[in-house]
């Protein structure tokens, strides 16, 4: 573990710490202490909320808590429907040969995850201390701080584990779809990923679910806040690290991976091509590891910030305790919702699909999104109805929040639709980039895909804008009775009903992996050269082969593998900009206390407010050339072993070690710019939070401003480009053609684009503004007992910190290419 430390912390780093708390401490706890004999307020965030008696309320004549029990049923139903999925489709059949690939990739994917868990306990021994010490100093007991640090350490291990099965699972469903894709038929290519998707969905908010139920069921009111307070950082935590360092490893190995089809002419995913090992387990480490940690730590945060809002906006506790029994019984009733469709979609698309040789790979999908979203939407109302007829006195509530969160279930599907009329393979603008290519070579394909990416920014936008003003709207209608701003919790349902249908939306979007890798699992497994082949599959499995149309189907079913993903990223980022406000919200109902003063700083016209503004925008763009950069540096790298290393003449596949080198490559510069990147967000949000309060909020506001259209733009962009390269290949059958490598080119572009910067904002935006309320808190806390000099000079050296990790973001990473060591076989280091 030292080498470790050494390697993520470098020695100037390090004495910085040490000075810093050495000055810290002496200075800031006779202060603190002193101070809380008369405080009022004690900075903490969740950790000073006080939840309702659940053991209240008429719900068909039960309780709120045992309604709510019945909700850990359904989430162990949901276990086992991810476990039975997990079963089915490790017994389904594979030729030796492929499951020899798809078991080389799960190797080289564990040791990705064990590395990353490493890391993840020093980022987590970091932040931890750092934890410890903030509640140390605001004065809060010591048996309260351990369950913070107890709960943070069970959401990162969330986080963790769901990223673990969605990776074994995905490594045996790849070599199921390739094998089934022999067949010559198109259903089983499209069932099992399908199929593998659900088992990661059910399993993901089933999880995440039970340990927020238990939350809220089984621990005392006074101490479930600082529960849920360390959940959710741990969450966090763990999603920010493995989404940024996934979305950066899987770019370098697929940037790698697809030159080599330029430089050398040789086909996609050729077995004498070292990087496509890499690339495959990048699938899996970006396009798997990442997005289920995320969607694991989005479902979470959302439903943390609802019980904060309520707690905090809502004066009636009773009201408080049916609001709360009213969220999380639509959390169940949607996890069922899920289950039900899955079962009925499966079926009506076997009958439909189940003999054909080819149909729309797409079709499928988007049936069960949209059946999932109306199934959800007429139980919501139904179950509203049933249960809260007459909240607070107001017979008309139960169809109004229905209808606030049914814009964000419907935004679920709507949105999905948006982003394929920009990234979809029957997508104008995809086939735009296509034609630009034809006369324009890369050139005029990249500026294509920038207009889609920015066109799609626009329209997304505005269908979001949309849905938020129809939620306020409602809000307007009687909400405000019972609490204060109701627009804000209107925005925080919508965001909650973005993941309402949580299990279909991260099946579709964990699709794409999978379908990814078994078009290489195909190439790589050589099968076709197999001594005897024709004659054992037809003994043992009773079928004839064909070839060409198993690479037809697997090429075909990655285009709607590729669409899928991108309509995912809009979903979740969304939900972190929509969310965030209600996060927000706790910090300013404390600095204005109640909304009842001070509501002129929430303003342009209040200098630092504006300042926030400015500065938000710049490290969104910074943040967006730090990970680019990362994959840059890491990219060359690989290509440059590649290259030096690779074996077109007399063998048929590239030796383990040489592919094994190019995961350590990916892995190097995935750790290194991860801990570049995570570690100046985080010092940026310590001294931005110290400046002063309005100045953090609208830092808050523009990081999330910012980061939507950054990330849709990015994101559908990528997507675009992505599958322009996918017409060229499947449906022009124009490989090694310019047009190809155009193609090729401008997917390189796309490639950080779509899978690293955009993606990478959610679950920074959501710990920025989770860990910066604590921190802006506690600047309050020392200004109003005379400590604003500390304050400012603690932000002083928090953004120095953060200056270091942002200067060392490009020039500790940027590439410094000697000639002499150009043939070298083994990569130059990252400059420390």
């Amino acid at each position: 573990m030292l080498p470790l430390i050494r390697t993520v912390f470098p020695a100037a780093f390090r004495q910085l710490l040490l000075l810093f708390l050495g000055m810290l401490l002496p200075i800031g706890v006779p202060g603190l202490l002193a101070q809380q004999q008369g405080a009022e307020h004690r900075p903490g965030g969740e950790v000073n909320l006080r939840l309702p008696d659940l053991n209240q309320g008429d719900f068909l004549g039960f309780t709120g808590h045992q309604i709510l029990l019945t909700g850990i049923v359904v989430c162990i139903l949901g276990l086992l429907f991810g476990l039975m999925s997990y079963s089915h489709v490790k017994k389904l059949p594979v030729h030796r040969s492929m499951a020899e690939i798809s078991e080389l990739i799960y190797e080289t994917c564990k040791a990705y995850m064990v590395q990353q868990g490493k890391l993840l306990v020093v980022l987590f021994g970091f932040i931890g201390a750092v934890i410890f010490v903030y509640f140390v100093l605001t004065g809060l007991e010591i048996p309260k701080i351990l369950i913070i640090l107890v709960f943070s350490i069970i959401g990162m291990a969330g986080s963790y584990g769901v990223a673990w099965f969605g990776i074994r699972i995905n490594t045996l469903a790849n070599s199921r779809t390739a094998f089934a894709a022999l067949r010559g038929q198109a259903w089983p290519v499209s069932e099992i990923p399908l199929r593998s998707g659900m088992s990661v969905g059910m399993m993901l908010i089933s999880v995440e679910l039970l340990f927020m139920l238990a939350i809220l069921l089984f621990i005392p009111a006074d101490v479930a806040g600082a529960c849920f307070l360390g959940f959710a950082i741990g969450e966090s935590l763990g999603a920010a690290a493995l989404r940024i360092a996934g979305g950066i490893f899987t770019k370098i190995a697929d940037i790698g991976s697809d030159l080599m089809k330029v430089v050398f002419k040789i086909k996609e995913d050729d077995a004498r091509n070292p990087g496509v090992i890499a690339d495959c387990t990048g699938d899996n480490a970006g396009d798997s590891v990442g997005p289920t940690a995320d969607g694991f730590e989005t479902y979470g945060v959302t439903g943390v910030a609802l019980i904060s809002f309520i707690v905090l906006a809502v004066a009636d506790t009773s009201i408080q305790a049916q609001l709360l029994v009213w969220i999380f019984l639509m959390r169940v009733m949607m996890v069922l919702a899920s289950g039900f469709s899955y079962l009925i979609s499966n079926g009506v698309s076997r009958s439909r699909y189940g003999s054909g040789t080819r149909f729309n790979f797409e079709a499928p999908l988007t049936q069960l999104v949209w059946l999932t979203s109306i199934v959800s939407v007429v139980l919501t109302y139904l179950l509203s109805y049933v249960f809260i007829p007459n909240i607070g006195g107001n017979p008309d509530l139960w169809w109004q929040l229905s209808t606030v969160i049914s814009c964000g279930t419907l935004a679920g599907a709507i949105i999905p639709e948006f982003v394929k009329v920009f990234t979809s393979t029957e997508s104008g603008h995809v086939r735009e980039v296509v034609t630009s290519s034809r006369e324009g070579g890369a050139s005029l394909n990249i500026l294509s895909g920038f207009v889609a990416g920015n066109f799609s920014a626009y329209w997304l936008g505005i269908t979001i804008m949309g849905l938020m003003a129809i939620a306020y709207g409602v809000s307007t209608l009687g909400v405000g009775e019972l609490m204060k701003a109701p627009a804000i919790f209107a925005f925080g349902l919508v965001a909650f009903g973005f993941l309402g249908m949580g299990p279909v939306t991260i099946a579709v979007d964990s699709y794409g992996p999978v379908t990814d890798n078994a078009q290489s699992i195909y190439e790589l497994s050589l099968i076709e050269q197999v001594p005897g082949v024709r004659q054992d599959i037809k003994r043992d499995y009773g079928f004839d082969l064909n070839f060409e149309t198993a690479k037809e189907l697997l090429e075909e079913n990655d285009g709607a593998g590729n669409t899928f993903k991108a309509t995912a990223k809009p979903v979740l980022i969304g939900t972190a900009v929509v969310g965030a406000t209600t996060m927000i919200f706790s910090i300013i109902m404390a600095l204005t206390h109640g909304l009842t003063g001070g509501m002129e700083n929430l303003s342009i016209l209040h200098p630092p407010f504006l300042l926030g503004l400015i500065t938000g925008g710049a490290v969104i763009y910074w943040f967006t050339g730090a990970s680019t950069q990362a994959v840059t540096t890491g990219a060359y790298r690989a290509v440059e072993f590649i290259k030096a290393n690779i074996r077109l003449e007399g063998v048929t596949k590239a030796s383990v070690e040489d592919s094994r080198r190019v995961v350590e490559i990916c892995t190097q510069y995935a750790q290194k710019g991860m801990f570049n990147i995570f570690l100046g967000v985080f010092f940026s949000t310590l001294a931005f939070a110290f400046i002063e309060p309005f100045f953090f909020i609208g830092y808050l506001i523009s990081i999330a401003m910012f980061g939507l259209f950054q990330a849709i733009f990015m994101a559908n962009a990528g997507g675009a480009w992505d599958n322009a390269k996918k017409i060229v290949e499947t449906e022009l059958k124009m490989k090694g053609t310019e047009l190809h490598a155009a193609s090729v080119v401008g997917d390189t572009v796309g490639d950080p684009f779509k899978d690293t910067s955009s993606v990478a904002m959610n679950p920074v935006i959501k710990f920025t503004t989770l860990f910066g309320l604590l921190a802006v808190e506690l600047g309050v806390y020392l200004s109003a007992g005379g400590s604003s000099t500390l304050s400012r000079v603690l932000a002083v050296a928090f953004f120095l910190a953060s200056l270091f990790f942002v200067h060392r973001s490009f020039y500790g990473m940027r590439i410094e290419a000697e000639p002499q060591r150009a043939e070298s076989r083994r990569p130059v280091a990252v400059k420390a």
